[in-house]
């Protein structure tokens, strides 16, 4: 029976919902799924998961190895995989695929694949179901954080099977019948792992074998029930009625076959498949109920809790539990099992922008447990990771790590070694690591000349050079809040000045410099990718997250800077893609968008919107917003406008939808933006709520006319930190025009290094 939730969601246009009973039901984990090489509507797959759960379970439509693993345009699924994958650009690793078949032992990948259909699929993040034509069976999932049942609906037939790949690069497995249980481990990654790495895995069933094979690559090993080889696999079978559901637990651990048995007897134990689904879904409910919403759109909710969804999958828990209810990891860095926390599975040049910000606000036990693992990544590998996967990867730039240590700390997250991981950022800021996305390429050049030289075969150097002197302006707040010598502090508070020396006054933007101390030319300044990442001189010129002020006074003023803020909209989408060869999707995504040169399918400039608070002129913030919002995000297959990137575009639309976004991670403040729900009510870990409210709110009354905090005028362009833990009630009135007079005093104006002194 549909609940009233689910009713409201096929109401008549203009319709509100008046309440959120369950969040998970307005999921949707195919948001996002409709993506290619070419062309990203989010590069997401329908993860069946728990929140930060340490295994995932999803549908494969694509190829073995392909990161592309589910399409929603492919026409046939191949297995149903255990994955890790964080981004189809990193891909995945600790993987394997059951699959169901009938009348043949069909086990290879093209040839057990089943036609399927949407309209008989059914995805949700804590359970899954799709008929399987070919097979004639239905298959079903539901998670939990280190394991999973699944259950099957057979046809009758003498001729049931089951198909177990581990997969290639070498795998391992081994049939017990007398157990009704099969056990393998894969070792298929696609890098940063040690040579002992396996991702070990136990299978049970809870009905009889009658037929027992291996196989490896396309042989098919009769009666033989262990296997190793490059490409392992078993295939068992029954005699089934119609309509039989046989029923399989599964779980795996990175430390042993013993750990994956205790991960399946601790979290799936005796309980059938609809006690571990029902468990599931409640605890979606749980963390998704956390912000509960009211007097939107159905389609706003669904793509509210869609995006929530997607803020609460990465990083991925590492860790495991074992027999004396220890808290143990094996380390992806050294191949020891080690004890404390471990997260992986995260890029911190796009999530120290607001998914980790989410986690201090909402989570601070989480984040504390996050910091955790960073120090333990430090005592491991000797480096902080930046793209870990599970452990280190060389991919995108920065030193990020530094945002997510200061901003926790900054915000009171305590519990772990603050003093291991100051030192590991200050290693950062002085060395080269063994990738280039560790520690700090360049930094000889960025430490004696405060910028990194165009002109010295180092890629996408002025892009750098931003990133540092922001992580450096984060490691100036940590070492005040630890009173680190004084010496130390003005160290860094030079270097956060940094981003002066890639400024042109001629061109008001930011640009490529040569070691002379000339700036490279020709300059054209929608040439993307050279001197920046993933983007041109109009998205990284607004890297200054921790000085606006001083970024608008180089642009000539106010004025000036709310000329060029105006000119990212009001230009035509050009682009100059011959530093790539060709045109990559991030470019053709800004293109197809039609909001000029604003390019908010990449992370650099998506806080750049709310930068016209730095100026006295809200509104253009508060417009641009639901601009975004309302064209850019959709909760359908093509829902995204860009890769979404372990919740960092999703945690955009969530904090957006709050009324705030935290522009600079690192400082205790949120700056305003205009809500997008009439009433938004937010549960902190500790129990208290702040109720955000917006009387009157419609897609016309976007406008913030004036605001209060419990019960007092409210004049500031941002909110602290330190309001929003302590609960109460944040009401913003809203109006159909312009408020053009509010927020224009400087005193209001969010933090900027220059002014706060």
């Amino acid at each position: 029976m549909l609940t009233a939730a689910l009713l409201l969601m096929y109401g008549v246009k203009g319709q509100t919902v008046d309440k959120v009973t369950e969040p998970v039901e307005w999921v949707n984990t195919l948001m996002g799924t409709d993506s290619k090489v070419s062309l990203s509507n989010g590069n997401t797959y329908p993860a069946i998961a728990l929140p930060w759960g340490m295994n995932f379970w999803m549908p494969q439509t694509g190829t073995m190895g392909n990161g592309w693993a589910y399409q929603y345009t492919a026409d046939k699924i191949r297995g149903f995989k255990q994955t890790h994958q964080p981004s189809p650009w990193i891909n995945d690793y600790g993987q394997f695929a059951i699959m169901p078949v009938t009348s043949t032992l069909k086990f290879d990948q093209h040839k057990r694949a089943s036609w399927f259909s949407h309209k008989s699929e059914i995805a949700k993040p804590y359970y899954y179901s799709v008929y399987l034509a070919d097979a004639d069976v239905t298959t079903e999932i539901t998670p939990t954080e280190r394991a999973a049942q699944l259950r099957f609906t057979y046809p009758a037939t003498d001729s049931a099977f089951l198909v177990v790949d581990a997969f290639d690069k070498g795998s391992y497995i081994k049939i017990i019948p007398e157990e009704k249980k099969i056990i393998g481990y894969t070792t298929k990654n696609s890098g940063g792992v040690p040579a002992n790495f396996k991702n070990y895995f136990i299978i049970t069933f809870d009905k009889p074998f009658t037929v027992t094979n291996t196989w490896h690559d396309s042989v098919l090993v009769a009666g033989k029930l262990e296997m190793q080889a490059d490409h392992s696999g078993a295939i068992v079978g029954f005699k089934t009625a119609k309509g039989e559901k046989v029923t399989v637990k599964t779980a795996s651990s990175f430390i042993s076959f013993e750990q994956a048995a205790l991960n399946l007897q601790n979290e799936i134990g005796n309980d059938n498949f609809d006690v571990t689904r029902d468990k599931a879904k409640a605890e979606w409910n749980k963390e998704l109920g956390r912000l509960a919403v009211q007097g939107g759109s159905p389609e706003q909710v669904r793509t509210f809790y869609s995006s929530l969804y997607r803020v609460l999958l990465f990083p991925r828990k590492f860790y495991e539990i074992n027999a004396k209810k220890e808290i143990v990891h094996y380390s992806p860095y050294n191949g020891e099992v080690r004890p404390g926390y471990m997260f992986t599975d995260n890029g911190f040049w796009d999530t120290f922008r607001a998914v980790h910000p989410f986690f201090t606000l909402m989570y601070p036990t989480l984040s504390s447990h996050i910091m955790e693992g960073l120090a333990n990544a430090y005592k491991e590998s000797g480096w902080l990771p930046e793209w870990a996967s599970p452990g280190h990867r060389d991919c995108m730039i920065g030193s990020n790590s530094a945002s997510l240590i200061a901003d926790a700390y900054i915000k009171g997250i305590r519990g772990y070694d603050i003093n291991t991981l100051y030192q590991a950022i200050l290693k950062n800021t002085e060395n080269e690591g063994p990738l280039e996305s560790v520690g700090r390429k360049g930094v000889k050049y960025y430490n004696t000349l405060g910028y990194i030289p165009y002109d010295v075969n180092i890629n996408e150097n002025t892009a750098r050079t931003l990133e540092y002197a922001y992580d450096d302006f984060t490691i100036l707040q940590l070492a005040k809040a630890l009173n680190r010598p004084k010496a130390e502090q003005q160290l860094f508070t030079k270097r956060s000045q940094n981003f002066r020396n890639v400024f042109d006054p001629e061109t008001k933007l930011m640009r490529g410099k040569n070691k002379d101390g000339k700036f490279q030319t020709p300059f054209n300044p929608f040439k993307w990718g050279d001197a920046f990442t993933e983007g041109n001189s109009w998205h990284y010129t607004w890297s200054v997250f921790h000085d606006v002020n001083s970024l608008s006074q180089l642009m000539g003023g106010k004025d000036m800077f709310v000329k060029m803020l105006d000119s990212v909209f009001t230009m035509p989408p050009t682009f100059d893609e011959s530093y790539y060869g060709t045109v990559i999707h991030e470019i053709r995504e800004m293109q197809i968008m039609n909001m000029g040169q604003y390019a908010h399918g990449n992370q650099p400039i998506q806080h750049m919107i709310y930068l016209y608070n730095y100026a006295g002129q809200p509104w253009k913030t508060q417009y641009w917003i639901r601009q975004v919002m309302e064209r850019l995000y959709k909760p359908t297959p093509d829902g995204y406008c860009g890769d979404e990137d372990n919740g960092q575009t999703s945690a955009w639309y969530v904090f957006s939808a709050m009324g705030f976004y935290p522009v600079c991670p690192g400082t205790p403040q949120y700056v305003l933006g205009t809500p997008l729900f009439s009433k938004l009510t937010m549960t902190l870990e500790d129990g208290k709520v702040m109720e955000i409210e917006a009387p009157g709110n419609s897609d016309k009354n976007l406008y913030v006319q004036k605001a209060s905090l419990n019960g007092n005028d409210y004049t500031k362009n941002w909110i602290s930190h330190e309001d929003l833990q302590k609960g109460g009630k944040l009401i913003f009135n809203m109006g159909a025009e312009p408020a053009r007079n509010k927020g224009t005093n400087p005193a209001d104006y969010p933090y900027s290094w220059s002014t706060a002194k």
